[in-house]
């Protein structure tokens, strides 16, 4: 499952993000993961998530994003939660490719059963039809 949480800049994305976050590194039982792009969440996520930042990898672009999660998905079967926080910056502000890659990472999680919240910069009345249902 794929939710969104989406809204201008400021509008607290973020601070949801991290709460859930660190809810789910007490609630879960499995692995915690989240992604940033850059280093501005560590001291606000709990330790035992694991955190990482993107750009050292050097994930840019959609079909990037979705492969990192896919293998690390595929390394670790024990992963119950994603965060993705500014999924839409990372996939270069393109809009269709994150649509794109939206739907295809809920087919995914779906067969492996793993939560996916993401946080992008989308002002509510320019959310597509096809991104919707993900709110």
């Amino acid at each position: 499952m794929v939710k969104l949480i989406i809204g201008v800049k400021g509008s607290g994305k973020t601070k949801s993000l991290i709460s859930m976050v660190n809810e789910a590194v007490e609630t879960s039982k499995g692995n915690v993961v989240c992604l940033e792009k850059g280093i501005k969440l560590r001291y606000d996520v709990n330790y035992r998530c694991r955190l990482i930042n993107v750009d050292e990898y050097y994930v840019f672009g959609s079909r990037q994003l979705f492969g990192f999660i896919a293998g690390i998905l595929a390394s670790n079967s024990d992963v119950s939660d994603v965060y993705v926080d500014a999924a839409l910056r990372i996939c270069d502000n393109n809009k269709d490719n994150f649509e794109r890659f939206v739907n295809d990472l809920d087919e995914l999680s779906d067969r492996y059963h793993v939560n996916v919240v993401m946080t992008s910069s989308i002002p509510v009345e320019e959310i597509t039809d096809g991104l919707k249902k993900f709110i």
